[in-house]
């Protein structure tokens, strides 16, 4: 026997996206200008929305570009934005202008992810912390969170191992209460399972005086050193492409002067 699944009406998903912003029909359509009992119609199938509509609701509800070409689709349109891979030529500028970025962070790690992480580009602060790492999970594609959780990867040296693991699929669980990414969340499965180092990995952030920091570091060994950094992670603001609604500019600021000054030691 096939089993035939249906796919979402893009009433359905409308509902889904408002349930997930705690947003009321009423206030719906408040916000695009509508009426609840237009709103109502649209979500039990009884009006077919304009494509203007999918995507005015779509911007009020602060739905991902990836996921309003799939309410375009619902609803019997063509997809709105497109995806064309970082290497498409109509992508040039962007492409430059993320190597500028990565050159100018040096001597600090940084580095460019897609909505997956997959690592894009990386600078040479990023290479030298994979020092040490598995070869076979340096091969293509890289994986950031693979690379960092993995038993051979980052994780046996991260010294507050357990708090950044934390922090990092927390950051993913926040990703997949927005998103339906079935790649996102295989991932999220595939690492969360991985086991904790048998040794370290348990302290606390903290500076030599025992007080803690502005924001959670990734404290880690290197080279017989101990070096801190804080992450921070930069978007694109109204993305107009899949493939650049997904990108994340993630940059590795150093917590304390040791740090700073040994990152520009080792630098040329």
């Amino acid at each position: 026997m096939t089993t035939v699944v249906e796919a979402p009406t893009v009433g359905a998903l409308l509902r889904e996206w408002r349930d997930r912003r705690r947003i009321s029909q009423l206030e719906l359509a408040l916000r695009a200008d509508s009426s609840a009992r237009h709103i109502s119609f649209i979500e039990t199938g009884r009006s077919r929305p304009s494509q203007e509509m999918v995507l005015r609701l779509a911007d009020h509800l602060d739905i991902p570009v990836r996921e309003r070409n799939a309410l375009l689709v619902a609803a019997g349109y063509a997809p709105h934005y497109p995806e064309r891979p970082l290497d498409d030529p109509a992508l040039e500028g962007l492409r430059a202008g993320l190597q500028q970025l990565l050159r100018g962070y040096e001597p600090f790690p940084a580095l460019v992810v897609d909505g997956t992480y997959q690592v894009l580009a990386a600078n040479s602060g990023i290479t030298m912390l994979l020092e040490g790492v598995a070869p076979r999970l340096l091969a293509p594609p890289l994986n950031a969170m693979r690379l960092t959780m993995h038993p051979e990867g980052l994780a046996p040296r991260i010294r507050n191992y357990h708090e950044w693991r934390e922090h990092l699929l927390h950051q993913m669980e926040r990703q997949l209460a927005l998103l339906r990414s079935a790649p996102l969340r295989a991932l999220y499965d595939e690492v969360s399972a991985f086991p904790l180092p048998e040794r370290g990995g348990t302290e606390r952030a903290a500076d030599g005086e025992g007080r803690l920091p502005f924001a959670l570091p990734m404290v880690i060994e290197h080279a017989g050193r101990t070096l801190s950094f804080i992450s921070t992670i930069a978007t694109f603001n109204t993305p107009m492409d899949v493939t650049v609604s997904e990108l994340a500019l993630e940059t590795f600021l150093p917590a304390d002067p040791e740090t700073a000054a040994f990152l520009r030691r080792v630098t040329p």
